[in-house]
């Protein structure tokens, strides 16, 4: 079913009781999942909200809308064609997208985007409630600090909209299983106002401070995160290659100063944790890409440049990501898969 946006009252529901999901990729689907889930009959007496999803990829918003119909018989998943569709149908919208320029044109720039829907939303007829005129925005993609700020001010100041940027981190499996931690930027009001709907699709919600301190925390995690499987990756490839079992390795390491999340949940060689399965288990299919890995490190740099702090592991674990991603086939298999360049590199020296 596709709506218009003229079909707000074919909704049988008014603006401020529908919930918009735009970007339906690997982490959006699950995570829209989990929010409608979790929000059919939550308001008590109050009737469930109306669904209304929207990605660039049409057969991905209506892949989504058939398979939670098929889980929830009965219950209406709405697609739009368009962000401003959505932005005009529902007062709660909920971005997950690649990065920066797909924020600033959905948002922003696009005739079609969020902006240019609130705004008509805003023009409706006298009559519509108070209630149905506000909107706030939530904004999970990890961009730039800069383009969020400018985002978030220009929303704001334009159409009224309350806007946070909150990024996550858990991955594919966190964002399914509804245990993603979101670290929240925006004023404390709009916080407030999204928190219910992160604990829909999180486990730890942290308020990081005004626009763009979410981005900056998410930043500083995954610039460690990428360090840290570079260095599982090469320990690994040493200790197996000097005879060490993969399994014997991974324990003692994990129950010893070098834990961190990637040798003890992502570890790159199969069988090294025993009853999990990580990604490199599946051929490094269906975890987080080595190409969006390198995205995030990419933006710590930019971040580091623009405050004149020196990232000399950060730099050099980049320029690792990049020659992994080289490979088109690897770019889009789990960042773990560095692993496997190493090894290619030590094919190459013996």
């Amino acid at each position: 079913m596709t709506v218009t946006s003229l079909a707000l009252a074919n909704l049988g529901t008014s603006r401020s009781n529908a919930i918009a999901f735009i970007g339906l990729g690997a982490m959006g689907r699950e995570m829209a999942s989990n929010l409608f889930t979790k929000s059919l009959n939550s308001q008590g007496s109050e009737p469930s909200p109306t669904f209304i999803v929207c990605d660039a990829m049409p057969e991905a918003a209506a892949t989504f809308a058939r398979n939670f119909q098929q889980l929830h018989p009965g219950v209406q998943i709405n697609v739009v064609d368009t962000p401003a569709e959505a932005a005009e149908l529902a007062s709660v919208i909920i971005t997950m997208l690649p990065s920066s320029p797909q924020v600033n044109q959905v948002y922003l720039t696009s005739e079609s985007g969020i902006l240019p829907g609130v705004l008509k939303a805003l023009s409706s007829p006298a009559g519509t409630k108070p209630e149905d005129l506000k909107t706030l925005a939530i904004d999970s993609t990890t961009l730039d600090v800069s383009t969020a700020k400018d985002v978030a001010q220009r929303v704001a100041k334009e159409a009224q909209i309350s806007m946070v940027d909150a990024p996550v981190s858990g991955g594919v499996v966190g964002a399914a299983a509804g245990t993603l931690s979101f670290m929240v930027g925006g004023p404390a009001s709009s916080f407030d106002l999204a928190k219910p709907y992160l604990e829909k699709m999180g486990k730890t919600i942290v308020h990081c401070g005004d626009s763009g301190t979410g981005l900056a925390v998410k930043i500083c995690n995954n610039l460690i995160l990428g360090i840290n499987q570079v260095a599982v990756a090469e320990a690994m490839l040493l200790g197996t290659s000097l005879g060490l079992s993969p399994s014997l390795l991974a324990s003692v390491i994990n129950n010893s100063t070098g834990r961190c999340w990637p040798s003890a949940v992502n570890n790159p060689i199969p069988g090294a944790l025993p009853g999990q399965s990580p990604p490199c288990e599946r051929d490094f299919k269906g975890g987080f890409a080595a190409k969006l890995m390198l995205k995030d490190m990419n933006l710590a740099l930019n971040a580091a440049d623009s405050v004149g702090v020196p990232l000399p592991l950060g730099n050099s674990s980049v320029k690792l990501y990049e020659d992994v991603t080289k490979d088109q086939d690897l770019a889009g298999r789990d960042f773990s898969v560095v692993f496997r360049h190493l090894q290619k590199l030590q094919e190459g020296q013996q």
